[in-house]
């Protein structure tokens, strides 16, 4: 259902347009002057616009390019009673889709209006697709980290449960975790598992920008609304609608722009920064931050009826020194992925090397991490990455930190399998060997526990699940 604007001075043919326009199920209001439809559209709006030609005091022409000054995309039909060639053509000249001489058919009317339409969406998809490829070009424009949500450990494999859980729900997230811990890829990750994946992903770095640059990012912006509108320009929670947005470092936001935010999610529509026209979206909103925001909230720096909108779901991604048994997944993880661009002979990495990065305190956590290996593979030679070629503050990491590597000249694969073998046996011991527990605890199924316990000669003798099942390991699980 479109919206049209029917512009007449007289009643009856005004009443008549509007009756013809709302059997084809649009929803239409009408004006009796030039000035009086202007005003509507400037609140309200319009799909389409069908106005006289002469009215006392603003003319149709008027109505005409006052229209098009405020959104280009909106046809615009122009009827009168004393048409000529020369006003049609001059009609035309300012942007009018047609020109139609009174007295004309329902039918033909119709056809017209039907026509409006369909350019209307044709020039509206254009805006919106030009909006989305600078959008895109800004975000391209900006480093986001590493390429890709990875990791074996209970804690990452809990934030993947939770992403194959409420991907496919209708809900906001609010994702928390410290800079560099991958808040961004958990977003994307949750809306290319949604039933929205066809749709945008839009993204909007709320501490990088002011309260006023922050809003008109948001909402977008009318024609002249300040000084450098010099045109319409659609926000991010347009460009995102039927998609995802993802609102990075929310807890940096303004105190009015808070306000602006929870009208959005709880009434779904806003008005454009300088404009009066309601606009309508369906926006899944994901939000997240670095901040605790309980605290914030108890501070009083932010709302918390918008803390309990945001936090319907809520995800915590675990800083990489909480989960250094992923370390050798992800440095392996770059080499494939940086190595045939900065170093194509590089294809592994020293123990000695792994077990310092193993070793470091990862203060900007997979990010840092990524920064590091790009600069190894930059100065490694040969073909793998030798202690020499980390970057200095990872040469001298402290001991105490140091995962216990197998020793002797190992590929990265064999050690990656010993690390992961000696996590399963820590869990298998913890849980008294039962089975489902010792899944559950690694965050994998039972079917794939029971894979790898005879992938790595695990030995169990099992009794009734649940009832009391007993273990046994081979004497070759023994030594650890």
């Amino acid at each position: 259902m479109a919206r049209v604007l029917v512009i007449d001075d007289n009643d009856t043919l005004r009443e008549g347009m509007a009756a013809t326009v709302r059997r084809m199920n649009h929803e239409v209001y009408t004006a009796s002057s030039g000035s009086e439809g202007l005003a509507l559209f400037k609140k309200q709006g319009a799909d389409f616009v069908i106005t006289d030609l002469k009215m006392d005091g603003m003319t149709g022409m008027a109505v005409l390019e006052s229209i098009r000054e405020l959104d280009a995309t909106v046809p615009t039909l122009i009827v009168t009673a004393f048409g000529s060639v020369e006003t049609a053509v001059e009609a035309m000249r300012l942007g009018a889709l047609d020109f139609l001489q009174k007295p004309f058919a329902p039918e033909v009317l119709r056809l017209k209006v039907q026509r409006g339409l369909e350019v209307r969406n044709e020039r509206f998809a254009r805006v919106r697709a030009e909006a989305e490829v600078e959008a895109l070009r800004s975000d391209a424009a900006t480093s986001y980290g590493f390429g890709e949500l990875v990791g074996r450990s209970p804690s990452m494999q809990a934030v993947f449960q939770l992403i194959e859980k409420v991907a496919a729900r209708n809900v906001p997230v609010h994702i928390h975790g410290e800079s560099g811990t991958g808040k961004e890829l958990v977003a994307r990750a949750l809306h290319m598992h949604s039933l929205r994946r066809e749709k945008a992903f839009v993204k909007v770095n709320c501490g990088a920008l002011t309260e006023s640059l922050l809003e008109s990012e948001l909402f977008g912006h009318e024609k002249g609304s300040f000084t450098g509108a010099v045109k319409r320009k659609l926000g991010r929670f347009e460009l995102a609608h039927e998609g995802t947005l993802f609102l990075d470092e929310v807890g940096d936001m303004s105190a009015g722009l808070q306000v602006k935010l929870l009208r959005v999610l709880q009434e779904r529509e806003f008005e454009r920064v300088g404009g009066e026209e309601t606009v309508k979206v369906d926006v899944r909103v994901i939000s997240a931050t670095h901040r605790d925001l309980k605290s914030e909230v108890q501070a009083g720096r932010f709302r918390e009826d918008l803390y309990y909108r945001m936090h319907v779901v809520s995800c915590n991604v675990p800083p990489l020194r909480e989960h250094r048994e992923d370390i050798p997944l992800l440095v392996e993880h770059f080499i494939k992925k940086q190595a045939p661009r900065l170093n194509a002979g590089i294809t592994a990495i020293s123990p000695d090397a792994l077990a310092r990065l193993c070793g470091y305190d990862w203060p900007g956590n997979v990010r840092e991490l990524q920064n590091a290996m790009d600069q190894a593979l930059v100065f490694a030679e040969g073909s793998r990455i030798e202690i020499d070629a980390l970057p200095p503050a990872f040469r001298q990491a402290a001991s105490k930190n140091l995962l216990p590597l197998p020793s002797g000249d190992r590929t990265l694969p064999e050690i990656l399998d010993d690390l992961e073998r000696q996590l399963i046996l820590r869990a298998y011991e913890e849980t008294k060997g039962i089975k489902t527990e010792t899944a559950r605890k690694l965050g994998i199924k039972t079917s794939a526990l029971y894979y790898k316990l005879e992938k790595y000669g695990i030995g169990v003798i099992a009794g009734r699940e649940g009832g009391g099942e007993e273990a046994a390991t081979t004497t070759e699980n023994v030594k650890e």
